[in-house]
């Protein structure tokens, strides 16, 4: 009797995992704007890259990982928001030059994991954004504030003396990895008109 009851519970679990894996629907990998602003929206995070302005590595590659929003859970525009201060140092590097690479990954979110795809597996979709970094204000910047409060609430709890300011990456490039094949490009154009849902005719 025990062990009909572990079988019962390991295949309600197995069956709740493939739900939740399922759960997060990935466009088509030919979709490719779609798939690129599916990952944006997914994710929660990205690696930046900066030039650093930092003895010894001045004028090398940086990276760093920041906490990142293009909108509040299921209204992403594909802008990614940010939330910094002057006094970090990647921020230091963008006040010197704002070139910036964003790299974001479903391997972030259980997708890759529950579908067995090691995160450098070009099936575990990852993109990367390229731009310039930018302060934003006014209306932007308000809704670079719902945006990144509602899905980082932690942000509005950090401390106010550290100059605080929303920014966004100004997307020229975007690379796609989500099939064999080797790295796709979609134009910045392409990208923001595509939607993340399909749409219905």
């Amino acid at each position: 009797m025990l062990s009909v009851t572990w079988t019962v519970c390991f295949l309600f679990l197995w069956f709740s995992l493939l739900s939740s894996a399922s759960s997060l629907r990935i466009p088509p990998y030919d979709e490719v704007a779609r798939v690129a602003r599916f990952v944006a929206h997914q994710c929660d995070w990205a690696s930046m890259a900066t030039v650093s302005s930092h003895s010894p590595l001045q004028g090398r590659p940086f990276s760093n990982t920041f906490s990142v929003s293009d909108g509040p859970r299921g209204s992403g525009t594909g802008v990614p928001y940010l939330y910094l201060t002057r006094m970090e140092v990647s921020v230091q590097d963008l006040q010197v030059n704002p070139a910036s690479s964003l790299s974001m990954s479903l391997a972030q979110t259980d997708y890759c994991r529950l579908q067995g795809f090691d995160p450098q597996s070009p099936l575990c979709a990852h993109i990367i954004l390229s731009g310039d970094m930018v302060e934003v204000e006014g209306v932007e910047a308000e809704f670079a504030q719902k945006a990144l409060f509602t899905r980082h609430p932690e942000m509005m709890e950090w401390p106010v003396d550290h100059g605080w300011f929303f920014a966004k990456l100004n997307i020229t490039q975007v690379w796609v990895l989500d099939y064999f094949g080797g790295v796709k490009k979609v134009t910045p154009e392409e990208y923001f008109n595509a939607t993340l849902h399909r749409q219905h005719h």
